[in-house]
């Protein structure tokens, strides 16, 4: 529903009072989301990154901030041919923790006003997703960042938290106001 996907069977998605509804492209055009499962192509990283665009629109720039804030500059500087390596298909000759930051990197190239995090670091050891966190929290008042997680430590440098339970908002407040008031464990 936050992506306009679907429209809600009930009430409005408003963004600063305008419902997302009335200028879907627009609203859409803003978000950078990564999902749980990652689709990589066989082909290079660098491709992979700057996802649907030819070779002479990919802005090498765009593609090194990206590889930065997802936290694979010393992955790909160990790659053989670094940005011009192949992954395989579906990412075959990559960990799961990094095809996600591959996802995450896709999503920062097109520098979106707003990032989505689906269940994104899910599939990462805790010192990836630590490091993949810091730089999310590098992004904090440059972007707006959504984060949909089931794990606390995802979750626990965001400003506001809302828990749902059974498509229910029953909780909102900062980490340590929702974790306090609930059976929710550290």
């Amino acid at each position: 529903v936050i992506l306009g996907l679907f429209a809600p069977t009930a009430g409005l998605v408003l963004v600063d009072g305008q419902d997302i509804q009335k200028n879907l492209r627009n609203w859409q055009n803003q978000i950078g989301y990564v999902p749980q499962s990652i689709y990589l192509t066989d082909d290079t990283l660098r491709r992979n990154v700057a996802f649907g665009l030819g070779d002479e629109n990919i802005d090498e720039n765009s593609v090194r901030n990206a590889i930065r804030l997802a936290q694979l500059e010393e992955f790909v500087s160990s790659l053989p041919e670094n940005l011009d390596t192949v992954v395989g298909e579906r990412g075959v000759r990559l960990s799961g923790g990094q095809r996600q930051r591959i996802g995450i990197a896709r999503a920062l190239y097109h520098n979106p006003s707003i990032l989505v995090l689906d269940e994104a670091t899910s599939s990462l050891d805790t010192p990836t997703e630590h490091g993949v966190m810091q730089a999310v929290q590098a992004l904090q008042g440059s972007k707006t960042v959504i984060i949909v997680a089931h794990r606390l430590s995802t979750v626990e440098y965001c400003d506001r938290l809302y828990r749902i339970e059974s498509s229910r908002l029953i909780e909102e407040g900062t980490f340590d106001e929702v974790v306090k008031r609930s059976a929710i464990k550290k």
